[in-house]
């Protein structure tokens, strides 16, 4: 086993030990973060001309967005917000093709920016944790978060 190799399995192991331990927001954010370092790879492999490791990575990005994200969106309960976000991911989708046929690092910048404020606001509604708050703050309304964490719910 050359060195590479051994690097690419120690790195499988990590992600699926991530990946089997993770709770379902934590997972939503780790296909964010594929996503967005895969249009990231993609980005940096059309500045250097390599054809085959872009398409690579824009396949890639494609996979997480359709059968990650879009995939994870509970329809039944997530409503208007569930059918907006499938609606953005098919949208990033179309973009992220359209990117790899014209080379064009703008329209991955662009994917990239509603990849990371989503990604954002995700993190912003991350479940609360049966922590006492102190008295001097104001409790955090967990209807919102409630709502929104029901989107997802096919994770």
């Amino acid at each position: 086993m050359n060195t590479a190799t051994g690097i690419k399995a120690y790195a499988n192991v990590g992600i699926e030990t991530s990946v089997s331990a993770a709770d379902p927001h934590k997972l939503i954010l780790m296909l964010f973060e594929g996503a967005l370092l895969a249009v990231s790879a993609a980005k940096n492999q059309m500045l250097r001309k390599e054809i085959a490791a872009k398409g690579a990575s824009i396949s890639k990005a494609i996979m997480i967005i359709d059968e990650g994200l879009k995939n994870s969106l509970n329809m039944n309960m997530g409503g208007e917000l569930a059918q907006n976000l499938a609606d953005l991911y098919d949208y990033m989708n179309q973009r992220l093709l359209i990117a790899n046929l014209k080379n064009d690092t703008a329209i991955l910048d662009e994917v990239s920016r509603l990849l990371s404020e989503l990604k954002g606001a995700w993190e912003e509604i991350r479940p609360a944790k049966s922590v006492q708050q102190p008295s001097s703050e104001p409790a955090i309304p967990q209807q919102p978060r409630q709502q929104a964490a029901l989107v997802y719910g096919k994770v």
